[in-house]
């Protein structure tokens, strides 16, 4: 299933800059939440600007500065980069909504199945996933779920929420993992200006669908929208495309978790939302997630499938 593995593959070599340009996505991600919350607009209308401001910003980009490489690209490169772009707006049109239909707790700690998934689709692809991941994948989930809560509920609007949840994090981890692909040969620039256009269009489609305001906001919330695409979106989502090409998804999926963290301190800066007290011990699994994950990364070995 996928590209086979060998055992003289050799992984790309993670360099210091990509460590601290995933801290820095992380921290951006994480203003996410705070700031959805501020916006005075529909979310999923949030999810279409976002995406598609963020391609207004690398298209032209892409075809000033990289017009050779656009040209070179494959069809088989094209459609990684597409196929992408669709998983990504999928994300946001079952996670965001999911909002809508369930607590918080239980949309947070559904969605942050997400290296679970990533992991599974690795493993089906030929990649060996070393028993440590596999520990850590489960510690750092641990984490997930004491800062959020199991808040599960039987009522069919919450279960359909849940399952909106779910599907989120599913299409997340599928998002990670073929743009990890399209990254091995594609530069940051030119794979987002495919992504990004593909996002906004299916959102575009979601909110004409369901009826959504996607115009009439104050002038507040439409510098909220500008603030979340230089942000969660451009210093986010693009920054984490940019580490994929030396950082595995699986780690990568993992490592996203520390938003949850990130967004928990910014609402007790921004909204006065004091921390619970199993936040403490929650960042500290996540962490101790986090390193088991990279150091069996950094010591397992690809196989032949």
């Amino acid at each position: 299933m996928g590209v086979a593995k060998t055992a003289s593959t050799e992984s790309p070599v993670t360099s210091t800059l990509d460590l601290v340009l995933l801290g820095v996505a992380l921290v951006a991600a994480s203003t996410s939440g705070p700031l959805v919350r501020e916006a005075g607009a529909p979310t999923l209308s949030i999810a279409f600007w976002r995406t598609c401001l963020a391609s207004v910003v690398i298209v032209p980009v892409a075809f000033v500065r990289h017009r050779d490489a656009l040209r070179a690209l494959s069809r088989d490169e094209r459609r990684r980069a597409a196929l992408a772009g669709a998983l990504l707006g999928l994300h946001f049109a079952t996670w965001v909504p999911s909002l809508s239909f369930t607590s918080v707790a239980s949309s947070v700690a559904l969605v942050c199945t997400q290296p679970v998934w990533t992991a599974i689709m690795a493993r089906a692809r030929g990649e060996h996933i070393a028993r440590g991941a596999w520990i850590g994948i489960g510690v750092a989930l641990l984490g997930a779920l004491v800062l959020t809560g199991v808040d599960l509920s039987l009522s069919a609007r919450a279960l359909f929420g849940d399952a909106l949840a779910l599907a989120g994090g599913v299409f997340a981890a599928a998002y990670v993992t073929v743009g990890s692909d399209a990254r091995r040969t594609m530069s940051t620039t030119v794979y987002t200006s495919i992504c990004y256009p593909v996002a906004a269009i299916g959102l575009l489609g979601a909110c004409v669908a369901g009826g959504q305001d996607l115009g009439h906001y104050d002038a507040r919330t439409w510098w909220i929208l500008l603030a979340i695409t230089v942000g969660p979106q451009l210093l986010g989502h693009s920054l984490v495309n940019r580490v994929l090409r030396t950082i595995s998804a699986t780690t990568v999926s993992v490592t996203i978790l520390f938003e949850i963290v990130g967004a928990t301190i910014i609402a007790w800066w921004w909204f006065g939302e004091r921390p619970t007290v199993g936040a403490y011990p929650a960042a500290v699994l996540i962490a101790l997630g986090v390193v088991l994950v990279v150091r069996s990364n950094r010591t397992s070995t690809p196989v032949v499938d």
